[in-house]
C-alpha cells in the first residue's frame, strides 16, 4: 500500500471516530434533557410553605422557652411558660370570696330548716285544734291564729329562699371568675399546635410578653407548595386534583423530579411577577396555581421550581 492509500485510510478512520464521538455526545445530552425535563416546563414559580405565627395568649414574663430556629418539634409539645404569679394571687382572692359566700349560704339553709320545722309543729297543732273544734272544745279563733302563724312562716321561708337565690347567683359569678383565671393560667403554658420546623424566633427567656405578641414562626416542611403561574391559554390544560411533574435544579444540566398535585387555581388574573422567567414570551396577565409536593428534604422555601402538565 502506497503512502497516499495509508493517508486516505487514516483520515477515514479519524473521521469515523470523531463522528461516533459526536453522535454519542449528542445522544447523552438528549437523554439527560429528556430525563430531567429541561426545556419542557409549562409553568414556573417558587416554593412556599404554610407558615403559622404562634403568639402569647396571656401577659407576663417569659420564664421558659425551649425552642431554637431550625429545630423540628411535634404537635402538643410544651415549648414555654409565662409567669402566672399574679394569676395565682387573683385566684386565691376569689377562692376566699367563695368561702365567705358559701358560709352565708349555709346560714340561710339553717334558717330555712328551722322555719320548716316550726311549720311542721304548727301543722300538727292545727290538726289537733281542728279535732277539738269539731267537739266544741276549741274556738274558731284558736284555729285562725294557728293558720295565720303558718302563713307567716311560709312567707318567711319564701323571703329566705329569695335571699338564697341571690347567693346562688353570687356563687355562680365567683365560680365563673375562678374558671376564667384557670383558663388564663392554662394559656400561660405555651403548647406547640402543629408539627413543623421553627423558621423564626421572636422572643427570648425573661422578656415581657403581652397577649397577642408573636413568639415564633413555624411551618410544616414535609409538604411544600409550588406557587406557579400560567397564561390564560393554558387554563384548559389542567384541573384541580390533577397529578403533575415538578422539577428543581440538581445541577447545571439535570433536575430532581417529584410528583405533585394541583390543589388551587386563582379565579382572577394578575400581572406577571418579576421573579418569573419563562421560556415563552412573557405575558402581561397570568393565573396563579399551587402544586402540593411531598418534600424529601431537598426543597426549601423560596426555591424555584418548574411544572409540567
Amino acid at each position: 500500500m502506497n503512502n497516499f492509500s495509508r493517508l486516505t485510510t487514516l483520515c477515514f478512520l479519524k473521521i469515523r471516530k470523531n463522528t461516533f464521538l459526536l453522535l454519542m455526545g449528542s445522544l447523552v445530552i438528549l437523554i439527560n434533557s429528556c430525563s430531567s425535563g429541561n426545556g419542557r416546563a409549562d409553568a414556573y414559580g417558587n416554593f412556599e410553605a404554610v407558615e403559622t405565627i404562634i403568639s402569647a395568649e396571656t401577659n407576663g414574663k417569659l420564664l421558659e422557652f425551649y425552642i431554637a430556629e431550625g429545630a423540628k418539634i411535634k404537635q402538643g409539645k410544651t415549648v414555654g411558660l409565662v409567669d402566672t404569679l399574679q394569676l395565682f394571687y387573683q385566684k386565691k382572692q376569689v377562692l376566699s370570696k367563695k368561702a365567705i359566700v358559701e358560709s352565708k349560704f349555709s346560714n340561710i339553709l339553717a334558717q330555712v330548716s328551722v322555719l320548716e320545722e316550726q311549720v311542721t309543729t304548727l301543722e300538727k297543732e292545727k290538726e289537733r285544734v281542728e279535732n277539738l273544734l269539731k267537739s266544741k272544745a276549741a274556738t274558731q279563733k284558736q284555729l285562725d291564729d294557728i293558720v295565720g302563724q303558718i302563713n307567716i312562716l311560709f312567707k318567711q321561708i319564701q323571703t329566705v329562699k329569695t335571699q338564697n337565690a341571690s347567693l346562688f347567683a353570687e356563687i355562680e359569678s365567683v365560680e365563673s371568675n375562678i374558671d376564667l383565671i384557670n383558663d388564663q393560667i392554662s394559656r400561660a403554658t405555651i403548647i406547640n399546635p402543629i408539627d413543623g420546623v421553627i423558621l423564626e424566633k421572636y422572643m427570648e427567656v425573661f422578656e415581657l410578653v403581652n397577649a397577642g405578641r408573636p413568639l415564633y414562626k413555624i411551618a410544616n416542611l414535609d409538604e411544600m407548595l409550588l406557587r406557579a403561574y400560567v397564561s390564560g391559554e393554558q387554563m384548559g390544560d389542567f384541573i384541580i386534583g390533577q397529578k403533575v411533574k415538578v422539577y428543581i435544579d440538581a445541577d447545571k444540566t439535570t433536575n430532581h423530579e417529584y410528583e405533585g398535585e394541583i390543589v388551587w387555581v386563582s379565579s382572577e388574573a394578575e400581572f406577571t411577577p418579576k421573579i418569573i422567567q419563562t421560556k415563552k414570551e412573557r405575558v402581561s396577565l397570568v393565573y396563579a396555581l399551587k402544586v402540593k409536593v411531598v418534600n424529601d428534604g431537598k426543597i426549601k422555601i423560596g426555591m424555584p421550581g418548574e411544572v409540567r402538565f
